[in-house]
Formats: structure tokens, C-alpha cells, sequence
């Protein structure tokens, strides 16, 4: 395996979720970053782990619309939310949402894409028949999975019922003037049903890979954790956590927040890996 340029200490400066420069003593450009990229297992195009990788080795997180400008599909309204068990968590009323590329799943006889957002105020799971040009989409999601066979095991978790609120606003992207890109996206929040429920990536934000949620499952969820391979030795990887300085920009570290990677069995069977952060879940016992 090709190793990483960087450091483990060099990994907490950086910051882009879609490009830019690094922080830090000359500015390292992206293209330094890309350098050390290599190919490993769950894709292409790979940065600290060959666990932790792009959707697609080329183009953005999202399936693409055909407006390059708009990443968001329409849907039709009424239909179901469902989370990684296949649980209902509403009725979406959102009129459009953009999804990750390559996740689909089969819940109650139909087709799911992965929605970013829906009508609970989290991601979920969205009956594709319910998308406005399906026949689009269908020819665009493609399919990705992260992976996890020959992985030792190590502690089992399970997803919190609690979130510490101190973390939530703070963002994991140096410099960032998004609303999102906060640690919030990958706690266990409470969301419109009342329920908290937390994300599960396929690769760790703030290095410029997007952390893009492949899976959504409550609180109480067991999360088997595995011996990933990262270049800095420990099977787990640590990004910075950024406030605001004083002049309101989010380039003053506070904090960093651990993801570490394994895998959750959903109620329907299904095995999904994929990394988690570290203050989303509690020592837990009984994972499958």
C-alpha cells in the first residue's frame, strides 16, 4: 500500500470538503493532497486508509442531475422515510433532494435511493419510483459499497441516545461558510419524529473526500468496530474541529473528532461498513 505523505499530526490541517487550499504555513494547494492519494478498497481514489475513499474516483459525491447547477431531483410528496432498518421515520413533504451516488437498497419490495435530506431533518431512504425523471436516475446512481471482509474485529458500540451539544456547531471543514459542514452532521441528533438517529459515511470528512452519508440508523444501533488500516497506524482517524475567530471565520481549531470504521447488521440482514464518529457512539456488547 502506497502511504500517505502526510503525517498523522499534518491530517488535522485538512479542512476542504470540495477543494481549496490547506491551511497552514504556505497554503499547500489540493493538488499537493492528490499526490498522495492512492487506490485501495472501497475505491479509487483513497486518502489516509484504503477504507477512507471518493464515491467516485472522478466527479462529485451526488447523483448528477442534468443541470450542472442543480444537484437537487424532484419527488413526488407522500411517501415514506425510511432509515437503515427499513423503519419508517415519516412522510416526506419535501418537493426535492439531492442523493448520494452509488446507494440503493430494497425495502418492502422497492427500489430506495439515499436522499441527504428529507422532511425528518436527516437522511434517509426514499422510494426511487417517488423520483421525478426516474428513468434518469436509475441510469445515473450506479452502485458503491464500502467493504470490510479480513478485518479483525475490535470493541462493539452502539449508536448514543445523547449528543454532545458543545460539538454540533463546530465544523469539520477549515474555513467553511456552508451551514452544513458541521460535527452535528454525524451525531446522533433528535429529528423531526422525536427519534435521534445518526449517520453512518463512507469516508471521514474535512480531507477533501466530502464524509457522505451512505446509511441512517437510530439510536441504540449496534456498530461493530474493525481493524482498519490507516497510514498513521491507528485504526482510526482524528480531523480538526473549527470555530469561529474574530473575525467570524471558522479557522480557529477547537477540539478534533475520531471516526472510526466497521460495520452495522439493519434489521433486514444487510451488512453496511462504513466509518462513524467516535462521539456518536458508547461502549456497548452484543454486536452480530
Amino acid at each position: 500500500m502506497r502511504k500517505h505523505i502526510f503525517t498523522s499530526c499534518s491530517v488535522a490541517l485538512l479542512f476542504s470538503a470540495c477543494g481549496g487550499e490547506l491551511p497552514g504555513e504556505g497554503g499547500e494547494s489540493l493538488a499537493v493532497q492528490k499526490q498522495a492519494a492512492y487506490a485501495g478498497v472501497n475505491g479509487t481514489y483513497c486518502l489516509e486508509s484504503p477504507y477512507n475513499c471518493k464515491l467516485q474516483a472522478s466527479g462529485g459525491n451526488r447523483v448528477p442531475t442534468n443541470d450542472p447547477a442543480d444537484d437537487n431531483w424532484g419527488l413526488v410528496t407522500g411517501v415514506p422515510i425510511r432509515d437503515g432498518n427499513g423503519t419508517v421515520m415519516g412522510t416526506n413533504t419535501r418537493t426535492s433532494s439531492a442523493f448520494n451516488y452509488g446507494q440503493t437498497r430494497t425495502f418492502a419490495g422497492e427500489l430506495h435511493a439515499f436522499a441527504v435530506s428529507t422532511s425528518n431533518s436527516s437522511a434517509g431512504w426514499l422510494p426511487i419510483s417517488a423520483i421525478l425523471g426516474r428513468t434518469s436516475f436509475e441510469q445515473k446512481v450506479g452502485h458503491v459499497s464500502a467493504l470490510g471482509a479480513g478485518l479483525a474485529k475490535l470493541g462493539c458500540y452502539s449508536v448514543r441516545n445523547w449528543h454532545d451539544t458543545t460539538l454540533e456547531l463546530k465544523k469539520v471543514v477549515y474555513d467553511s461558510q456552508a451551514t452544513h459542514e458541521r460535527a452535528g452532521d454525524y451525531l446522533p441528533l433528535v429529528r423531526a419524529n422525536g427519534q435521534r438517529s445518526a449517520n453512518l459515511i463512507f469516508n471521514v470528512p474535512g480531507m477533501a473526500l466530502g464524509g457522505p452519508a451512505v446509511d441512517h440508523f437510530p439510536a441504540g444501533t449496534k456498530f461493530q468496530r474493525l481493524d482498519v488500516p490507516t497510514d498513521n497506524g491507528a485504526p482510526s482517524i482524528d480531523i480538526p474541529l473549527w470555530v469561529q475567530d474574530s473575525s467570524g471565520r471558522y479557522r480557529q481549531q477547537s477540539g478534533t473528532m475520531k471516526f472510526i470504521y466497521g460495520y452495522v447488521i439493519a434489521a433486514t440482514g444487510t451488512k453496511r461498513n462504513g466509518w462513524m464518529a467516535y462521539d456518536a457512539l458508547q461502549v456497548s456488547s452484543g454486536c452480530p
